[in-house]
C-alpha cells in the first residue's frame, strides 16, 4: 500500500510520563497527541500493546489479541466512577523508569478493584448504563479470543506456575470437563478479566479518536511469532510445532548477526504452516483483523520470517545450530487480502535479508525499513543512508532495538564518526559534547522515504540511559519513560519547521485528490 509523505514519532505507551508508575492511556497519552499535532506529525508509532510476559517484553506477550491491563488509566477509571479517587492517590508522583514489580503489586490490584466495582454497580447505576451495555456488546463481539484469554489469565494466577505448561494435565490439555469446572468455580474472576479488556479497548478507542481528529495515524507493531506461555498456544496447540507432551520441537530466533555473535534464541514455538494453510490461514486472518481494529498502519516485525525462518532445535541453548526453512508468505498474504481487502502493512526487513525476501516484499507492495544509524560502517551499509532510500520505505534515525542516536554516537567507532561527518558535515557541539542527532533527523526527514519516524528519545538528544531495548539481553529492558514537561511547545515548533520544509505535513492514509474528486481516507 502506498502512503502519503508523512512524519511521526516512536513512543511506546508505557514510556509516557503517566500517573501510576507506567505510561498509560490517560491524560498523558492525550497530551502527547496534542504535541504531535503541534509538531505537524501524523504518525504515532507504538510497540505491541499486548499483555507482557517474562522480561516484560511486548514482543513476548501472553496474547496476540488482548490489551495490556497495565496500560489502563486509573485516573479515567476514577472519572468514570469505577474507583474512588482516594483509592488511587497513593500512585501519584511515581515518575522515572517503570518498575514492573511495583506496577504488578500496586497498580494491578487497584485495576481489579475497579473492575469488581463495575461488575457490582454496572447494571444498576444509571451513570454506568451505557458502559454496561457496551461491555455486553464487547464480550459478544470479541468472544472468539476474549473467553480463552480470560480463562488463561485466571488460571495463570490460580496455579501460580508462571506457565500453562505446568498446569494440571486436564487443564493443560483443555479437556472440556476441566474447562467447564474452571468457568463454574471462577466466574467472577473471569468476568473481571473481561472487564479489564473492555476498559483497555474503551480507553484505546478514545485515544485513537483523539488522534484521528488531528489526522494522526497509529502505526502499531505485531510480532510474527507468539510466546510459548500465551493463551494463543494453549488454545491452539495444533497450529504450532509441539510434540505429544505439548513441548516445542523447534523454536524461533535469528542466526548470528550485528546484534549477537551467537544469534538470538527467542524461544517462540514455530507455526505448522501446513496446518494453517489447510484452514485458509484462519488464525492469521483473525489476528490481522484484530490488529486492524487496534492500529491504522501495521508494522510486521521480522518480515524476513514470512519468506523463510530460522528454526532452532528446542534443546539448543543458542541460535547457532539452526536452519532456514521456507515459509508460505505469498500464500498467507494472498489469503489475508482476500479475506480483509488491501492492508496498510509495513515490513520490518532489517538484518540478514536475501534477494528472495526483497522480491516477496516488492511483490506484495509493502514499504521496507531503513535505519540511518546502520549506514556508516562500510559501503555495504550505505543502503541505510538517505541518498539510497527508495520512496517505498519507512526511514528512522534508530528503532527501539537500537541505542539512542546520541548514545550510538558516543559509543561508535572512529570510522563511523568520520563517515558521518563526511556525510553531514561537522557535528554541532554543545559545550564539550558533540550532538549529531538533529542533523540526522533532518537527513531522514528530507529523504524520499514515504514515512519518516524518529524515536522520542532522539528529540530529547538523550544518551544510552534512554535506550528501550538491547536485543539478546533478557533483562533491564522496556522500562524507559519520558520526563514530564519535555514534550513542550519549543520542541514541537522545531520539529514542525522541518516538516514544513520537507513537505511531510500529510495524512499518510489520505489519497490525493484526483480529477476533482475529494480525497478518500
Amino acid at each position: 500500500m502506498e502512503f502519503q509523505r508523512s512524519s511521526g514519532v516512536l513512543l511506546h505507551v508505557s514510556s509516557l510520563p503517566s500517573y501510576g508508575g507506567i505510561g498509560d492511556l490517560g491524560p498523558a497519552a492525550h497530551e502527547f497527541i496534542e504535541f504531535l499535532a503541534a509538531a505537524k506529525q501524523h504518525i504515532w508509532q507504538v510497540l505491541p500493546l499486548c499483555p507482557t510476559g517474562y522480561g516484560n517484553s511486548p514482543y513476548a506477550g501472553s496474547s496476540a489479541f488482548a490489551g495490556n491491563p497495565y496500560l489502563i488509566s486509573l485516573e479515567y477509571l476514577s472519572d468514570w466512577g469505577w474507583i474512588a479517587g482516594e483509592r488511587i492517590a497513593g500512585l501519584a508522583g511515581r515518575s522515572g523508569p517503570v518498575d514492573f514489580n511495583d506496577v504488578q503489586e500496586r497498580k494491578l490490584p487497584l485495576l481489579h478493584e475497579a473492575a469488581e466495582n463495575f461488575l457490582e454497580r454496572g447494571s444498576q447505576d444509571a451513570k454506568l448504563a451505557l458502559q454496561w451495555k457496551q461491555f455486553g456488546e464487547f464480550c459478544q463481539k470479541e468472544a472468539n479470543w476474549l473467553d480463552d484469554y480470560a480463562q488463561y489469565a485466571v488460571l495463570r494466577t490460580l496455579y501460580k506456575t508462571g506457565a500453562w505448561t505446568q498446569w494440571p494435565e486436564p487443564v493443560r490439555r483443555r479437556e472440556a470437563e476441566a474447562l467447564a469446572e474452571t468457568i463454574r468455580e471462577n466466574a467472577r474472576a473471569l468476568a473481571r478479566e473481561q472487564v479489564l479488556q473492555f476498559a483497555f479497548a474503551l480507553q484505546w478507542d478514545n485515544v485513537r479518536a483523539a488522534a484521528a481528529l488531528h489526522k494522526i495515524r497509529i502505526l502499531g507493531d505485531i510480532a510474527i511469532f507468539v510466546n510459548m506461555d500465551s493463551s494463543d498456544v494453549w488454545t491452539h496447540p495444533e497450529i504450532f510445532e509441539l510434540d505429544e507432551d505439548l513441548a516445542p520441537i523447534r523454536v524461533a530466533g535469528v542466526p548470528p548477526d550485528y546484534f549477537s555473535a551467537t544469534g538470538q534464541r527467542w524461544g517462540n514455538p514455530l507455526y505448522r504452516w501446513d496446518v494453517l494453510a489447510e484452514t485458509g490461514f484462519d488464525w492469521w486472518v483473525q489476528r490481522i483483523s484484530r490488529a486492524r481494529q487496534v492500529y491504522d498502519i501495521i508494522r510486521l516485525d521480522h518480515f524476513r520470517g514470512f519468506q523463510a525462518y530460522w528454526a532452532i532445535p528446542a534443546e539448543e541453548e543458542t541460535a547457532i545450530k539452526g536452519e532456514w526453512i521456507a515459509a508460505p508468505g505469498l500464500d498467507l498474504f494472498g489469503a489475508l487480502e482476500k479475506a480483509l481487502g488491501p492492508l496498510p502493512l509495513v515490513a520490518e526487513d532489517l538484518g540478514l535479508i536475501t534477494k528472495e525476501v526483497d522480491l516477496l516484499r516488492l511483490h506484495l507492495g509493502f514499504p521496507g525499513m531503513r535505519v540511518m544509524q546502520f549506514g556508516f560502517s562500510d559501503k555495504g551499509a550505505h543502503m541505510h543512508l538517505p541518498h539510497q532510500y527508495a520512496p517505498g520505505s519507512v526511514a528512522y534515525t534508530g528503532t527501539h532495538d537500537n541505542d539512542t542516536t546520541q548514545g550510538w554516537w558516543e559509543h561508535t567507532g572512529a570510522v563511523e564518526k568520520l563517515a558521518l561527518e563526511a556525510y553531514l558535515g561537522q557535528v554541532p557541539q554543545s559545550g564539550e559534547i558533540a550532538r549529531p542527532v538533529w542533523p540526522m533527523i533532518r537527513a531522514v526527514e528530507s529523504s524520499v522515504a514515504q514515512l519518516a519516524v524518529v524515536p522520542v528519545q532522539d528529540l530529547f538528544e538523550i544518551g544510552s540511559e534512554g535506550r528501550m531495548n538491547t536485543p539478546a539481553v533478557p533483562q533491564d529492558n522496556w522500562s524507559w519513560r519520558a520526563a514530564e514537561g519535555g514534550l513542550n511547545g519549543e520542541l514541537a515548533a522545531r520539529l514542525a519547521a522541518i516538516v514544513d520544509v520537507t513537505d511531510r505535513d500529510n495524512d499518510p492514509l489520505m489519497l490525493p485528490e484526483v480529477a476533482g474528486n475529494p480525497a478518500i481516507a
